[in-house]
């Protein structure tokens, strides 16, 4: 069991900002354990630290933002200005860190090279990576147990890389592992469809890097479907689009599970995200062009192998032309699994806080709509444990780094029994909104945006040159 006490067994002696840190420290209580390296997980660790807070980050990676740089090709609708929290910055600013151009536009890969990696090792061995989080509960007590439950700290079980299992105490635990390792299924039903774990090999569910020469080939000349109506759907049919000019025998065969109506492709030149709208557009020219297929009302029940290619089949008995390729492209959801000891609450749709559920509803809401929240809408029945990030938002499919980090400040706030500022808002959005989307744009062009937020006005993007553009990293 790692106690308090035993903190300065982890500790970076040989980093002199971590070693400031460490200076002006509680050491009297267990740390916060933080769970993840992304921006949000990283952002809470340095607003513990502002606080005087030990905090204690675990990464299941071997460094930071390792999920974030499983789309380091896919660049961020956010510029620089937008992705940096304020207390991670003032943590950096001793180790000689160079703020990016705030004016500008990261790819995933610049995320984490350039603030993730630099801020995690500001922090010291207060991260420490290969850790996985296996289980979290009250100290003692089942989740059925109500005697003496709030009296007792967290103990979070975790096990390295080696296998080597581990029980750390904690006084609070925030949750901001993500959603990337749980991409929804291409199953209409939310389960995955018949034969679609037997036939992975031939299926992906990010969208693919087509500068890797080996992912290329997998497509180039080929047929693939691409299951999906959001906006990294439209980002891989650009893609496919793109590369069906240059390889005869590419075609995409776009899989809707609901029929084309006015919204199919977005708000067009009227989306309150002009690049999503654009993507839509572009989408819509690839299907016009013949160099993608629309198969609308297919809600996917089975994935059969008809030699080397594959067929989908619906819930309604239509089979598909074979195709060699899936890309599944049908969202992301919280991994709970390892938070089943504790009493949460989640809406039943959503599976974010009960709280927080309807004011990110997509069926009501876009990013734009959402205003800043905190500790108030992200505390659970149990009190001292928090999801925060793309974690907080369930299933719902838009979040906002900016966001993120508005919602640690609020939460770190109230651990250092702060409430006054846990409930005041500190964090205003400009009024066009600061997204993230998914698509593709000039490189040279993006720099030279001035926003590009959700309810801006509509701006002309070319659209298929340059790097991907995130649908939930960044935004």
């Amino acid at each position: 069991m790692l106690a308090a006490r035993e903190i300065d067994g982890y500790r970076n002696k040989g980093n002199p900002v971590a070693a400031s840190i460490n200076s002006v420290l509680t050491t009297d209580q267990p740390p916060v354990v933080v769970i993840g390296t992304g921006p949000i997980g990283l952002a809470a660790a340095a607003h513990l630290v502002e606080h005087g807070i030990e905090p204690l980050v675990l990464e299941a990676g071997p460094v930071a933002g390792s999920a974030v740089r499983e789309w380091s090709h896919v660049r961020l609708f956010s510029t620089w200005g937008e992705v940096i929290d304020p207390a991670a910055e003032k943590l950096l600013a001793p180790t000689g860190w160079v703020r990016p151009d705030a004016s500008t536009y990261p790819t995933g890969g610049d995320w984490a090279e350039r603030y993730l990696q630099p801020l995690a090792d500001a922090l010291g061995d207060k991260v420490r990576y290969g850790t996985t989080v296996t289980g979290v509960a009250r100290a003692g007590r089942d989740r059925i147990v109500d005697s003496g439950r709030g009296e007792q700290p967290f103990t979070v079980h975790v096990q390295s890389v080696d296998g080597r299992e581990e029980r750390i105490t904690a006084r609070a635990v925030i949750d901001a592992s993500g959603t990337w390792s749980t991409p929804s299924p291409a199953g209409a039903d939310g389960l995955p469809a018949l034969g679609e774990k037997i036939t992975a090999d031939r299926i992906t569910y990010r969208v693919p890097d087509l500068n890797d020469p080996a992912i290329l080939a997998r497509y180039a000349g080929r047929r693939t479907a691409v299951v999906g109506s959001g906006a990294s759907a439209f980002t891989a049919l650009a893609l496919l689009t793109d590369l069906a000019k240059e390889e005869d025998g590419t075609h995409a065969v776009w899989i809707l599970r609901r029929g084309i109506g006015s919204n199919t492709y977005g708000g067009g030149e009227a989306d309150q995200l002009p690049a999503r709208g654009a993507l839509g557009l572009r989408a819509k020219a690839a299907v016009e062009a013949g160099h993608a297929s629309a198969v609308t009302g297919f809600r996917a029940q089975a994935v059969e192998r008809d030699g080397d290619r594959l067929v989908l089949v619906a819930e309604d008995g239509r089979r598909l032309e074979p195709v060699d390729e899936v890309i599944v492209l049908t969202g992301f959801r919280p991994d709970l699994t390892f938070l089943s000891e504790l009493r949460l609450g989640l809406d039943e749709r959503l599976q974010a806080p009960t709280a927080l559920a309807p004011l990110i509803d997509p069926n009501v809401h876009s990013c734009g709509t959402v205003y800043p929240h905190g500790v108030n809408e992200l505390s659970h029945p149990e009190q001292g444990v928090y999801l925060v990030g793309m974690k907080s938002y369930g299933r719902a499919p838009t979040f906002l780094a900016m966001t993120g980090y508005e919602q640690v400040r609020s939460i770190t706030a109230a651990i250092a029994g702060d409430q006054e500022a846990a409930e005041r808002v500190e964090l205003t959005l400009p009024e066009t909104g600061v997204c993230g989307g998914a698509g593709l744009f000039d490189e040279a062009e993006s720099t030279e945006q001035s926003g590009g937020g959700c309810c801006a006005a509509p701006t002309t993007l070319q659209i298929g040159i340059g790097a991907p553009v995130s649908a939930s990293g960044g935004c």
